[in-house]
């Protein structure tokens, strides 16, 4: 059996799935008809072997991902529009993108730097300054989940990502790709993108104590150059967490991270599980395929 992690997203009536050389995505565009799109990959780390070492491929999974993600989530857009005799230009997609991070850095990183440049003249310890802005990022965070995860079309959203994690733990359980068996997993995973974010700020907390008080501007300008630094040691922290046997330290780390995600995913119906199940058999190799009897 591979030893290579898979894992995707949700995305609009569908799930995404990703494979070493292939990415599929499966979207429900009827009770009976469930399209399929796959798309090889051609991965920076085979021509450029330095890009696989740890840290730094964790920065390249990111940007990976994201630009996976847009095109995954242009693709099941279009598909659900399509249905709706509404058309979704990809313009129209890279400006709600382009929003979202704007809102992000926004929310996650202004708005926290700016509350503490406010009451840092009360307050002369630099670490219960950082630990005050820690505070307020993963508030934030909480809130921003608990607002969305209440918005209809979400929770259907958040239901395909529980059925990408169901069918992940089957698929790593080694028991025959089924409905049947799917049912029987758990919503949580370690390896998902909500603990990547959470623990993303966990560390944010720790590298910014290393910077002092700088200007507002300057911080904030501070936080989106080392993004990438602490994007690389999250993943880093996220591959640790998902596999068999996890240090006791890495446990306590990621399972706050899992805990959230009973906000980001919810109890999937059968229908959607065999979206993901569709989306995960296109990128299995032939074999595993054969093994698992799916």
């Amino acid at each position: 059996m591979s030893k290579l992690q898979y894992g995707g997203q949700a995305v609009i009536e569908g799930v995404m799935m990703r494979g070493k050389n292939k990415v599929a995505i499966a979207v429900r565009k009827s009770p009976e008809n469930i399209v399929l799109k796959e798309m090889r990959l051609k991965p920076l780390g085979e021509k450029l072997p330095f890009l696989k070492w740890p840290f730094i491929r964790g920065v390249v999974a990111l940007v990976s991902s994201l630009i996976i993600g847009i095109k995954s989530l242009t693709f099941s857009a279009s598909q659900v529009a399509e249905e709706e005799d509404e058309e979704i230009t990809p313009l129209e997609m890279f400006i709600s993108i382009l929003i979202s991070f704007g809102l992000a850095i926004l929310l996650f990183v202004a708005l926290p730097a700016g509350i503490v440049a406010l009451i840092q003249s009360f307050i002369n310890l630099n670490i219960i300054l950082n630990l005050i802005e820690g505070i307020i990022k993963i508030t934030a965070f909480l809130a921003y989940l608990f607002v969305i995860s209440r918005l209809k079309d979400i929770k259907r959203v958040f239901m395909y990502h529980g059925a990408e994690h169901k069918v992940i733990h089957n698929y790593e359980s080694k028991f025959p790709l089924s409905v049947e068996n799917a049912r029987n997993f758990t919503t949580l995973h370690p390896r998902c993108g909500t603990n990547f974010i959470f623990i993303v700020i966990l560390l944010s907390i720790f590298f910014f104590s290393f910077f002092g008080r700088p200007p507002l501007l300057e911080r904030i300008l501070y936080h989106i150059l080392l993004l990438p630094v602490i994007a690389g040691t999250s993943y880093e922290v996220i591959k640790l967490a998902g596999g068999e046997r996890v240090n006791p330290i890495i446990r306590i780390i990621a399972t706050p991270g899992l805990w959230l995600q009973k906000l980001t995913t919810n109890e999937p119906d059968d229908s959607m599980l065999e979206v993901a199940i569709t989306a995960l058999k296109a990128v299995l190799p032939e074999e595993e395929r054969d093994e698992l009897d799916v």
